[in-house]
């Protein structure tokens, strides 16, 4: 205990290290008058779900690494980026986290899918084992893609989060592809080789009531991109930064070669990130069934970088609960990234002629759990191998 209360005493110096300004700082679509507002900014910092490197965990696949010190840091920040969807879709984004006080159930199930243990469905073990089917071996370097590409598949084996995950291709998102995706029909309505009926995949800026889906299924919308060649190219700074106002927003992963951040917010010209490289040990489940969750929280200075020293590939995170979450996302899109001559990515009514069909994800037809299907990697080929586009290299 007495380590944690130490890290109390690095508030007072973190909120010194903020300049004095009347800027606007953004976290993830909140935005604080850094001013007047400096406590309640640090913390919402602090209430997101901070995933580090952890040793002392149970071997990868039975003989693996018993730790991801250096070569997990971006599949934590994956692990991040998807824990703060969660929380938006159980909590919602105000939800906030206090130090020792009881949490709603939902926050502790949120956690648990997140622990280093097999059979958790967010696991590193269950992260590192599906990368062996995006051409990755266990304990080797992931980028922002394919980590983007491994939470994809995992999420088809995630039955209470029930999210579909849309990962873009080619700079491209396509909204009649989303539609199809997060438009859940009532059982029997369609089998799996009708179509949608056109007013499902209409114009997201239609009003009219027959363009709305029977249900909306939760979406998390990863785009992977890369903005530029060696460093990232100022003309797309600004649209970067627009991403961290809009209230869909789950932040960036990226950082530097071979050293990944998860990227929650900025300041003027500098991003604002947390920093999974620091190496904790292993936290089970108690007796009680409680996970101590303190070390899941980041009590420190969260740390600062110039833009202009990001890695050129990144992947931005947005998370939309309901339909109009994402028909709003559209809408921003189209005023404040659609507008630049340069565009940081396209977004497209209809599936482009030139691609393949597109086909909503489905879990493999296999008579094993989920977590249990990725305990070994004999089933992998089960799974389209996706091309990679890597990213952050040496």
């Amino acid at each position: 205990m007495s380590k944690y209360e130490n890290q109390i005493t690095i508030f007072t110096d973190y909120l010194e290290e903020f300049p004095d300004t009347d800027e606007l700082v953004w976290i993830l679509g909140k935005q604080h008058l850094l001013r007047t507002e400096k406590s309640k900014l640090l913390s919402d910092i602090s209430a997101r779900l901070w995933f580090t490197y952890r040793r002392k965990f149970s071997p990868i696949g039975g003989t693996g690494p018993s730790s991801d010190a250096g070569w997990g840091c971006m599949l934590r920040c994956g692990q991040m980026m998807l824990a703060q969807a969660l929380i938006c879709r159980h909590l919602g984004r105000d939800w906030n986290w206090e130090k020792q006080k009881e949490q709603p159930k939902e926050y502790q199930r949120i956690l648990q899918c997140f622990l280093d243990r097999k059979d958790c469905c967010y696991s590193i073990h269950q992260m590192a084992q599906m990368g062996v089917g995006e051409g990755k071996s266990i304990g080797e370097w992931f980028g922002p893609n394919t980590v983007a590409q491994v939470l994809k598949k995992l999420a088809l084996f995630d039955e209470w989060n029930s999210l579909a995950v849309y990962v873009s291709m080619d700079n491209t998102v396509v909204i009649e592809d989303i539609k199809k995706m997060c438009c859940v029909l009532p059982v029997g309505a369609y089998t799996a080789d009708e179509s949608l009926p056109d007013s499902l995949t209409a114009s997201s800026q239609s009003k009219g009531p027959s363009s709305k889906c029977p249900a909306w299924k939760p979406l998390l919308l990863i785009v992977p991109l890369r903005l530029g060649i060696n460093q990232i190219n100022p003309v797309y700074i600004e649209a970067f930064k627009e991403c961290f106002k809009m209230p869909q927003s789950l932040g960036a992963l990226g950082g530097k070669p071979n050293s990944a951040y998860y990227f929650i917010g900025f300041l003027g010209d500098e991003l604002i990130f947390l920093d999974p490289h620091t190496t904790q040990t292993f936290v089970d489940t108690e007796e009680s069934g409680i996970v101590d969750d303190q070390t899941f929280h980041c009590l420190q200075s969260p740390q600062r970088m110039s833009i202009l020293n990001l890695d050129p590939s990144v992947a931005l995170g947005f998370f939309c609960k309901e339909e109009k979450d994402f028909d709003n996302w559209c809408s921003l899109v189209q005023k404040e990234i659609l507008k630049e001559n340069l565009r940081m990515f396209e977004l497209v009514q209809k599936h482009p002629s030139h691609w393949p069909p597109f086909v909503p994800p489905a879990k493999p037809e296999v008579t094993t759990t989920g977590a249990e299907f990725i305990d070994s990697t004999e089933h992998l080929e089960d799974f389209d191998l996706e091309e990679d586009f890597e990213i952050l290299s040496v």
